[in-house]
């Protein structure tokens, strides 16, 4: 069974990118993402109405990191640490064998191939330093650019199984044993 621990925090570099930890100081940003109905659009989740949501979800976020439940990633260009978007592993099984993979991507940053970059990140990092044998996203049925980069990076979709909690949302996964190491990765850098 793979032993996960998040601390130090796991930040992690691509070519054009850093994934780094979610700070106090992104509240506004967070807050604009989650408030952003494009954003929003295929997510089932309340639209963030207040600052102080979005602080009480870093809060959240950073005690899921202590108590190594999930991993969240700010997605943010090498040279300016502003948040763009963000990149998460949580609902891990109870053997952490697997986890579900969630992202989100402010609309002026969409379209740049930027999420696939973090997205094969976190698939490097899932593998090769957590020891994760699935990785599972789940995406609404229209949501066409979102199945695209999964199929993109070898998500199969699984039609035999029903999101409960959303009937809209199709479910693909990755197995370990599927994926190929993309050699212009770097390895993780623990902060």
């Amino acid at each position: 069974m793979p032993k996960i621990n998040f601390t130090p925090f796991p930040s992690l570099t691509t070519e054009r990118l850093t994934l780094r930890q979610l700070k106090d100081t992104d509240d506004f940003a967070i807050f604009s993402l989650r408030s952003d109905a494009s954003v929003n659009k295929y997510i089932d989740r309340p639209t963030s109405t207040t600052i102080n949501e979005a602080k009480q979800f870093i809060i959240k976020i950073h005690d899921g990191i202590k108590q190594n439940k999930s991993i969240y990633w700010v997605v943010c260009l090498q040279d300016d640490p502003s948040l763009i978007g963000t990149i998460c592993l949580w609902n891990f099984s109870n053997d952490k064998a697997c986890a579900e993979l969630g992202y989100e991507l402010n609309p002026s940053s969409q379209g740049k191939g930027l999420m696939d970059e973090a997205l094969k990140s976190v698939i490097n990092y899932s593998f090769h330093a957590l020891g994760l044998n699935t990785i599972e996203a789940y995406t609404h049925k229209d949501n066409v650019g979102s199945t695209r980069m999964l199929v993109k990076n070898k998500f199969k979709h699984a039609p035999d199984r029903i999101d409960l909690d959303n009937s809209n949302n199709l479910i693909y996964y990755l197995n370990n044993t599927n994926h190929i190491k993309n050699p212009v990765l770097t390895k993780p850098k623990l902060h």
